[in-house]
């Protein structure tokens, strides 16, 4: 799969999520690399109000981890691992159960636990220009 997009503008996230969800259009763990203040968080809100959730999308920071209902009863976990101190931390809230689920989910600071990332896991990289813009593509 190939996913490679230049935005230049907050205004061009919306369509972003959209060509997003035409590459992958099924659940899957995503998993979003990328300087703080990159729009990491940003871009899974975009995505997820793309695929309809109903709750409102924010980081889960202090959280690790938010779980987000949709319009068609699908569920959406949101992920930020940026303030867990070890990997143990990751066990202690079953991050299998939702790794495995079959449901979207989107990780931020992926860093900290990629020893237990799945196999198929969809590498993102958000990336910040000199000029400002971002350039989001697999890695």
């Amino acid at each position: 799969m190939e996913f490679n997009e230049h935005i230049t503008s907050p205004d061009q996230i919306g369509n972003l999520a959209s060509k997003f969800l035409d590459v992958f259009n099924k659940p899957a763990v995503f998993a979003f690399y990328g300087k703080m203040g990159a729009g990491k968080t940003t871009i899974i809100k975009a995505i997820c109000e793309k695929l309809g959730a109903i709750d409102y999308v924010t980081s889960p920071s202090f959280a690790i981890i938010n779980e987000y209902s949709c319009q068609s009863g699908e569920v959406i976990y949101h992920f930020d691992f940026y303030r867990i101190k070890n990997i143990e931390e990751a066990f202690d809230i079953g991050y299998e159960d939702y790794f495995y689920s079959n449901h979207y989910c989107f990780i931020e600071w992926p860093e900290k636990i990629e020893t237990l990332l799945p196999k198929d896991t969809v590498n993102i990289e958000v990336v910040v220009n000199g000029d400002g813009s971002r350039d989001i593509r697999i890695i």
